[in-house]
Parts: structure tokens; C-alpha cells; sequence
């Protein structure tokens, strides 16, 4: 059904009905929302019909017949001035319809630990009664925590938020002993959803204190997973971010040391600090295995094998994910435009300009549906050559806790 156009709103057409009856797709509706919303003009999206009496209506790619392949935008307002500004964007973005190349790179999206984490929370919902509460996001993407909100999670920042005796799981970045003790002290029946490879790291920090090492914590501070390691053992670790802080580090030469780091690093920049550790101690002491995660390394490795061919990279992922932000930062290294996306409704139309071929993927928390809705969007911009490339296969899986394994 069309919709009904409230006077000052933009409609944007996911669709448009043509005089002879014929229904025409418009999957590049969301790229058109996007810029309104962030113009902050009310935007309404549905039905477009291309011969609404006493409407000011502007649509591209459709005043002809045929509509071409793989084209379809359109855009109406009531008002002349709202007519004016939806007819520049408009031609903003039809300017910028062209064929394009995507350049997939696989693994991306969630891995076994998100998967794991999502679905401790669902299964929560569905057999607890009363409120489930989860501390921090259970993963850092917005889409993930709206959903489950949507569910009837409710997230809290701390437990002092949280009723004594009620359920909460604690998110998939791990938590301090500070906090397991206030749990228990509140009577709250805790569901663990921490990543196992994060829990990895905790024990390994537990396990290398008790030899009498000093640790050294490699991450960036104020993440939850580096608050959760560091509350391990808070006397003996010391947390540095680069080598400038190696540099600064109060410890003597002839101590022994162990360095731990958190699991969504940079692989490149990370080896730099291990380097400038191993040249400062002697003594260091290193862990059985790589901290940095599995998931981390493969969409890191993978986008590296498609960045070198793109004129732009895409990344799907929350502003506060870290993977996702590194794997920026490392398209950023190879010399190419990249940026951070939440959503399909983040594309700017200048990044496209000069972008025949784009890049795209997206970090280990952001839903595999959001990269669709790019790629369909980009579609409908003037059409798209798919081609994936795929360096690892994953098929890690973790098992559920007792809580709510039934």
C-alpha cells in the first residue's frame, strides 16, 4: 500500500507504480533514507505511485520506459521546499549510479563467540519468567542489542542497576572477580555468556601471576574485555596500548614477565609491541597460544586479500566494536578509503564517486543480514558483480552453559 504523505516528510519509494500498473523494486531506497535522516528531514519509506494527483512527485531512473535493469530511485514531497531538497538529493545520488564491482571477503560477520552470546540471551528470554538483564551489550553492534531489547532484554551499564535476585548475563567480553562477587552478594542468578577464548586469557593471567610474573596486558584501555582481564590480578598487570608505552614501563630488565593481549587486536600492529616487549625483557614469558582471537585474524587476513583490488572499502560494524574498527584502520594501512558503517543507511554518496570497485565486510559482531542490505542497495544503484573471496572456512562452535542448555 502506498503511504500518506504527512506535510514537510519526504517519502522515499521502495517501490513505484507505474501509470500502466507495473510495480518496479527500488532497493537503493535506503542510501537515499540514510543522507535525509542525517539532514534531519522526517522520512517516511513505502509505495510511490508515479501518477499521485496534486503531489509534487521526482523520481530518476523511472520518466522513461523501460526502467533500466538494476535502476530504481524515487523520491516525493507535498511541499515545494521539501520538493526542492529531495529533487538535489535525488540527483546526487542518481549521479552516482553506475555497474560496480563488490568484492566480498570472507569469513566476515559473527563468529562462534557472538553466535554463542546471542543465542545464551534468547534462550534466556524464552525460559526464564520475569526480566532478564544483561550487563554492558551482550556484543558490541547496535542491531544486535535493539533486537534483543526488542525481546525484552533489558541492558544495564552496572548491577547496581539490577534487582537482588534477578537474572543476568554477563556479555560476551568477560567480567572482573570484582564483579562475579557482587553478583553473588546481590543473589543474582548469573548466566556466563563470556567468549571462551576470553576466558582463555583470564586464565592464563591467573595462571602466569601465580609464578610470580609481572603481566603485561596488551590492548586499549577502557574496553570491556581489558577491564575484565585486568581485574584478574590488578596488582601484577600493567596495561600498554603501543610501543611508546612499552618504552615507559616501571619494570626492571631482569624481572619476569608475561604479556597477554586482548583478542580483537590488530595482528600487524600487535606484533610491533610484542617485538619492542621481547627486546626490553629478556625474561618475557609468552603465552602456549596466540590471545588474539581465531575470528580476529581470519577477517583481518581476508580483508587484506581483497583490499589491495578496492577503490573503497566497507566495513559493517558499531562504532565500539573493536574488530570491526581495526579492520578500518588496516584498510587505512593498505592506502585505501575505508570506513565504519552501522548500517546500509551510513553510505555517503561522495565515497562513491571514484569507486567502481568496493571492498565489503564486516566485523565478527555485525549480523551477516546488514551486509546484504548493502549489496542489494548497491544493486540497485546501477547493478553489482558479486565475487567472494574466501580465505578460511570456519567451523568453530561452542557449547552452551548448563543454564540454559536444556
Amino acid at each position: 500500500m502506498p503511504q500518506v504523505l504527512d506535510a514537510g516528510h519526504i517519502l522515499v519509494a521502495d517501490s513505484v507504480r507505474t501509470p500502466d500498473g507495473h510495480l518496479v523494486d527500488c532497493p537503493a531506497a535506503p542510501l537515499l533514507v540514510g543522507e535525509l535522516r542525517r539532514l534531519r528531514v522526517p522520512t517516511s519509506v513505502g509505495r510511490l505511485d508515479k501518477d499521485a494527483s496534486g503531489l509534487v512527485s521526482l523520481t530518476a531512473m523511472l520518466s522513461g520506459e523501460p526502467v533500466p535493469l538494476g535502476l530504481g530511485v524515487g523520491v516525493l514531497a507535498r511541499e515545494p521546499a521539501r520538493a526542492r531538497l529531495a529533487g538535489a538529493v535525488l540527483e546526487r545520488w542518481t549521479a552516482a549510479a553506475r555497474h560496480r564491482t563488490v568484492l566480498l571477503a570472507g569469513p566476515r560477520s559473527f563468529c562462534a563467540g557472538v553466535d554463542r552470546a546471542i543465542e545464551i540471551v534468547e534462550r534466556a528470554l524464552a525460559q526464564r519468567e520475569g526480566v532478564v538483564y544483561v550487563r554492558k551489550q551482550i556484543v558490541h553492534n547496535t542491531h544486535v542489542v535493539r533486537d534483543l531489547e526488542q525481546r525484552g532484554a533489558v541492558f544495564v551499564d552496572e548491577l547496581d542497576e539490577v534487582p537482588d535476585g534477578a537474572t543476568v548475563v554477563f556479555s560476551a567480553h568477560g567480567v572482573s572477580p570484582a564483579v562475579r562477587e557482587q553478583a553473588a552478594a546481590k543473589g543474582l542468578r548469573v548466566i556466563d555468556a563470556t567468549c571462551p577464548l576470553v576466558s582463555k586469557v583470564h586464565a592464563q593471567a591467573r595462571r602466569q601471576a601465580a609464578k610470580g610474573d609481572t603481566l603485561v596486558l596488551i590492548g586499549h584501555a577502557g574496553h570491556e574485555e581489558v577491564e575484565g582481564t585486568l581485574g584478574e590480578v590488578p596488582d601484577a598487570t600493567i596495561l600498554v596500548e603501543n610501543v611508546a608505552d612499552v618504552a615507559r614501563l616501571p619494570i626492571d630488565r631482569d624481572t619476569p614477565v608475561s604479556y597477554l593481549t586482548q583478542t580483537t587486536l590488530a595482528l600487524d600492529e600487535t606484533a610491533e609491541v610484542i617485538d619492542s616487549l621481547r627486546d626490553t625483557f629478556p625474561k618475557l614469558r609468552e603465552p602456549d597460544s596466540e590471545d588474539i582471537c581465531y575470528a580476529t585474524t581470519n577477517r583481518q587476513n581476508a580483508l587484506s586479500a581483497v583490499a589491495d583490488e578496492a577503490d573503497l572499502v566497507l566495513v559493517v560494524g558499531s562504532t565500539n566494536s573493536s574488530n570491526s574498527v581495526r579492520l578500518v584502520e588496516l584498510a587505512h594501512r593498505r592506502g585505501k578509503p575505508a570506513h565504519l558503517i552501522d548500517d546500509v543507511g551510513d553510505i555517503r554518496v561522495e565515497w562513491l564517486a571514484d569507486a567502481g570497485v568496493i571492498g565489503l565486510t564486516a566485523g565478527a559482531s555485525a549480523p551477516p543480514a546488514l551486509v546484504q542490505d548493502v549489496v542489494r542497495a548497491l544493486d540497485g544503484l546501477g547493478g553489482v558483480t558479486v565475487e567472494e573471496r574466501v580465505t578460511v572456512r570456519e567451523d568453530v562452535h561452542f557449547g552452551l552453559p548448563a543454564a540454559v542448555r536444556r
